[in-house]
């Protein structure tokens, strides 16, 4: 008998030039390629030169013909920067930061004293006649202003790391704590299968691996929904052996959401605190209902069972387990993403909602959570 397991993986930024150690996602420069990146650069040079047009005039507010030369020169000199850099940065992101920082400030000197001698010779009524001390000036301004945002940039670029350092750790922890409550159960359904049929037992040994190879792979933030659903299916096979007719499941799956994205160990432990609080108390069993949809620009994971019986102690597991899921999603998709639960008659419900956000997909089959031939 032989199983295939297709994982999806989050794809990640390529490493520039085959250097799996350096990519451009760790050079604390923007890509200023960005329409908002420039937007925002323009933007800002503007209310400079605006500073500076007011401190210029002597009579009015503002000295306009001063502000539209200005304007010219610092606008011509950020949007040529901006594009050198742009085209620089995968070069730039390999030399570490102390040399792309001179680089970057040598670049911005080299276009600003470019452009003052072009606007010497424009504007400059005598011919041959160089004004040293105005662009020396602009020089010295020049590499005041560039080592201030570049200070700027670096400053935000280890923050950023810190805050994404900070959060993965978080992740991490809430995400070691889930500890499913079915393990010593699926194991005595194991040993009892394994003299009688030894062909179930070995599947559910393969499934039972399976979870907590997903407990224990703390790397992934995000992964695609197909892996969830696939797991959150061997979860219930397990279940299925254990429970046999007690279990009932209905699937309600809208197709095309296969790549939407979701914290790993979200769905799963939704559906097992539904089993076993919702079906495992009751001699008759139930029926657990699991449906996923897409409204406008969200999509909904409902999981709906039998109300619980009143026992604190597992209304206090639901309730941590409920908590623990929503600490991630806050973490990770911030108020967007919304956790509810609630009882209607003999119904209780846990709604999801999550952002439409999509994950790309790199197929990689093997590893040994790939091809298995038992």
């Amino acid at each position: 008998m032989s199983r295939e397991y297709t994982i999806l993986t989050v794809a990640k930024e390529t490493p520039l030039n085959g250097d799996k150690s350096v990519t451009t996602q760790d050079f604390y420069v923007p890509d200023l390629c960005r329409v908002r990146a420039v937007f925002l650069l323009l933007l800002t040079s503007e209310l400079l030169v605006l500073v500076m047009a007011i401190v210029q005039a002597e009579t009015a507010w503002i000295d306009w013909n001063y502000f539209g030369l200005l304007s010219l020169f610092v606008q011509w000199t950020t949007l040529t920067s901006a594009a050198l850099i742009c085209l620089l940065r995968p070069k730039l992101a390999r030399m570490g930061t102390p040399r792309a920082t001179v680089l970057i400030v040598a670049i911005v000197l080299a276009d600003v004293f470019a452009f003052s001698l072009f606007a010497n010779s424009v504007l400059n009524p005598i011919p041959d006649a160089i004004a040293w001390q105005t662009i020396a000036k602009k020089l010295l301004l020049a590499l005041l202003i560039v080592l201030m945002v570049l200070r700027y940039f670096y400053l935000q670029h280890q923050w950023q790391q810190q805050r994404e350092a900070e959060m993965g750790a978080r992740l991490a922890a809430l995400q070691a704590r889930i500890q499913p409550h079915f393990l010593f159960n699926s194991m005595n359904t194991i040993a009892s299968l394994i003299a009688t049929r030894p062909e179930q037992a070995e599947e559910a040994v393969l499934d039972l691996s399976e979870l907590f190879r997903a407990s224990l792979r703390t790397s992934d933030q995000l992964i695609p929904l197909a892996r969830e659903l696939a797991l959150c299916h061997r979860y219930l096979a397990i279940e299925a052996l254990r429970l046999g007719d007690r279990l009932k499941v209905e699937w309600a799956v809208t197709p095309g959401l296969e790549q939407q994205a979701i914290p790993p160990l979200t769905l799963q432990p939704l559906i097992e605190n539904a089993i076993y609080h919702g079906i495992q108390p009751r001699p008759e069993g139930g029926t657990v209902r699991i449906e996923v949809s897409r409204r406008q620009e969200f999509v909904y994971l409902i999981v709906q069972n039998p109300a619980p019986e009143h026992d604190q102690r597992r209304h206090r597991g639901n309730r941590v387990a409920l908590a623990n899921i929503q600490s991630r999603l806050q973490a990770l998709f911030g108020e967007p993403a919304v956790l509810k639960h609630s009882q209607h008659e003999s119904i209780y419900t846990v709604t999801l909602r999550l952002p439409r956000r999509t994950v790309s997909q790199q197929s990689a089959i093997g590893d040994k959570g790939g091809e298995q031939t038992p």
